[in-house]
């Protein structure tokens, strides 16, 4: 269940200024009063369709060498007699693809977040309480004199600034100083930085409720393969949500959520004189609906029931594309019981919203121009309503894998690898050819030798009669020459140079042939470092043209429909695709290195140590407020581990047996690690010389002290 305080309206996609085209009591008249807006829809929708036409070749290009399919277009020589497809391209794409996920999923949230600004608006980012100052109660005590302790001298207006703290430090909202605490005792309170993280868990919430990852993945393997892939969102959309009662009836509940979705690029129809989706002025996404999905569409605020009834009157409307045939492997292609329905937004002329009757605002009187939405089948308009997003967008993020700045579309792994692939497959299948025909013995026969009326096939254990008295052989066998080998090796380098067009390595997809520095453990590292920055660049274009501006977008579908005053602050979307890779590693060694450096005694007082395990427990994508208690928290849990350490009994001491000696402090540890020797450079001692403590020059070594003899007597 989603997250939020109030659920989002059924007609979220309702504002102030939104005016929907109602229906009538004759629709069919009233409609064909509508064909001008109706034309005007069409006419853009096939004016994007045939400007994208060199578009679409490409991508099927691409689509054709990673199914491994040769298209209509190429021809064989008689002599081929193989037909193999190397899926090279197959490789690579999937190659691509599995990097690309795995950095933007390498920690375990969606790759979006929400930061206060470094110098935030209408909001403090930072107030201090200290209970241990000076009040005004306390001035009186002491000095009997009508003096009022000043409030904040920076900034006299602080208590409008707390945001969500607002109503919690309104007693001592006159006590309160602007920016972090220095004193002893200090309690610091971030309202900007505590609204930033309530709104990222609600945004989150509402990601992992609509699907948003696994249609993210979708989006980067269409970007992966054809150079753009394209994302929508967020919509209002009804979310059912299963529940039993205590009968055990079904009894599901139904909760409008923002919506976002992956669409197809082939469905996708952008204005033909954009470079990006921020220079378009309008889109057309191509709709292939059933009977049910149609009337379904009742459901959904201001849709014309009427006209989608009529629509369905008229029957099946859609037509399949040229290059439908090849994507679905159909051949054949035949009428489908289906209706195109062309989803517009984007502008429309003031004078067709007046000849469709459109009640303008008196806001939008004087433009020229409105946005607006609009659905369109079989000459019917479904739906027809003005923008209703403030302020107003085109709910639609084009990404492109390389970026081509000269293009709306962007180049993808397959067509950076057309012609190497294409060089493939030709020296594979004369390689195959020429080991075929190189495999087989060519016989050559004199007939005049040999019996006629024989049967000249060849086979183990065959014998051919010859004639009586014939001088010369009869038979004569010849080997074609094999040229595999060469050939092979023109095959290696074309894999080679693939390796260079796409900027994918094979040994970073699984191929062993790894040769000079790749051949150690550092090496390799370097090489699979230098292989991955062609993916973080890939990764920065999600950043930029998908993940930041779908950050901002639900955050203003969120304070447009789902406003919360715990939401208020100056706060800052952040994509996280390319920081995902770096968060969860480089960033926590840092921190705990820096902790590192500052454990000197003398630096201690100069760290905050509250934020370093707050940033800490981040990295780690562990919830900061659930592992860690605020300095006021804190204080109060010292205090209480303080108290109980000085209720715990003192440890006994050890008894000490008879005789032996008192213990002394603890031998100093050696920090030479040489056993407290003196270890120098030279030649080793000699036997019988002086530091030689070796077996000879005596009993007990050449240098051991003797044992003292008893002098020697006379005999007794």
């Amino acid at each position: 269940m989603a997250l939020m305080d109030k659920p989002i309206p059924e007609d979220a996609t309702d504002t102030d200024i939104v005016v929907p085209l109602e229906e009538g009591s004759n629709v069919e008249e009233e409609n064909i009063g509508y064909s001008g807006t109706v034309a005007f829809v069409e006419s853009q929708y096939n004016r994007s369709k045939d400007a994208r036409l060199t578009d679409e070749e490409r991508w099927l290009d691409s689509y054709r060498n990673y199914r491994g399919l040769y298209s209509s277009e190429v021809q064989f020589n008689e002599s081929e007699k193989s037909k193999a497809f190397v899926k090279i391209t197959k490789t690579k794409v999937l190659a691509a693809y599995a990097q690309v996920v795995d950095v933007l999923f390498a920690g375990s949230k969606f790759p979006i977040g929400i930061e206060a600004r470094q110098f935030p608006n209408n909001v403090a980012g930072a107030v201090n309480y200290n209970p241990n100052a000076l009040t005004d109660e306390k001035v009186k005590e002491k000095t009997d004199v009508d003096y009022e302790v000043p409030t904040s001298i920076a900034r006299p207006d602080l208590a409008k600034q707390l945001g969500l703290y607002k109503k919690k430090l309104q007693p001592v909202e006159k006590d309160l100083e602007l920016g972090v605490g220095t004193m002893e005792g200090s309690i610091t309170f971030e309202p900007a930085k505590r609204a930033a993280q309530k709104m990222e868990k609600l945004m989150h919430d509402q990601l992992d409720e609509t699907d948003a990852p696994k249609h993210l993945r979708s989006v980067a393997f269409e970007c992966t393969l054809f150079g753009t892939g394209v994302f929508k969102g967020p919509f209002a959309m009804d979310k059912e949500y299963p529940r039993w009662t205590e009968d055990g009836n079904y009894d599901p509940l139904f909760e409008t959520i923002p919506k976002m979705e992956y669409v197809s690029i082939w469905d996708f129809y952008p204005d033909p004189d954009a470079r990006n989706m921020s220079e378009a002025e309008f889109t057309v996404q191509r709709h292939r609906l059933n009977r049910t999905q149609m009337r379904s569409l009742k459901k959904r605020p201001h849709f014309r029931n009427e006209s989608i009834e009529l629509a369905l009157e008229y029957g099946p409307s859609y037509q399949k594309e040229y290059w439908e045939d090849t994507l679905e492997d159909d051949a054949i292609s035949a009428e489908m019981a289906r209706f195109e329905v062309l989803e517009y937004w984007g502008v429309l002329d003031a004078e067709l919203a007046d000849e469709a009757d459109i009640d303008i605002p008196k806001e939008l009187a004087d433009k020229d121009e409105l946005q607006v939405n609009i659905w369109v089948c079989n000459g019917q308009i479904l739906r027809l309503v003005l923008n209703p997003f403030t302020p107003s967008r085109i709910p639609y993020l084009s990404v492109p894998y390389e970026l081509n700045p000269y293009s709306f579309f962007g180049i993808g792994v397959a067509e950076n690898m057309t012609d190497t692939q294409l060089l493939m497959n030709g020296f594979m299948r004369m390689a195959v050819d020429n080991a075929a025909l190189s495999g087989n013995l060519l016989i050559e026969l004199d007939e005049t030798n040999l019996v006629p009326g024989q049967d000249m096939s060849v086979y183990p254990g065959k014998v051919f009669r010859r004639q009586a008295g014939a001088p010369g052989q009869a038979l004569f066998g010849t080997k074609f020459p094999n040229v595999s080998q060469e050939l092979l090796m023109m095959f290696d380098k074309s894999r080679q140079l693939a390796d260079e067009a796409t900027g994918i390595p094979s040994y970073s997809h699984g191929s062993g042939a790894v040769g000079g520095v790749g051949r150690t453990a550092s090496g390799m590292s370097m090489l699979m470092g230098a292989a991955a920055q062609n993916i973080k660049a890939v990764v920065r274009n999600i950043d930029d043209y998908l993940l930041g501006p779908l950050g901002k977008s639900l955050f203003a579908f969120n304070m447009q429909f789902n406003f919360d005053k715990e939401f208020i602050g100056d706060l800052d979307v952040k994509a996280r695709g390319t920081e995902s890779l770096m968060r969860n590693e480089v960033r926590s060694q840092r921190l705990l290195q820096f902790m590192q450096m500052t454990a000197n005694p003398s630096m201690q007082p100069f760290v905050k140590y509250d934020y370093i395990l707050r940033e800490l427990a981040s990295s780690m994508d562990l919830d900061e407020d659930k592992i860690l208690n605020d300095p006021r928290e804190a204080a109060i849990q010292q205090k209480m581990m303080a108290e109980i350490a000085a209720m715990m009994p003192p440890p006994p001491e050890q008894p000490q047996a008879q005789g032996e000696a008192p213990q002394g402090p603890p031998p100093v540890a050696d920090p030479t690690g040489n056993g407290g020797g003196n270890i120098v450079a030279g030649a080793a001692p000699e036997p019988d010389a002086q530091g030689f403590t070796g077996g000879g020059g005596g009993a007990n070594g050449g240098n051991a002290p003797q044992p003292q003899q008893p002098p020697q007597g006379p005999l007794q």
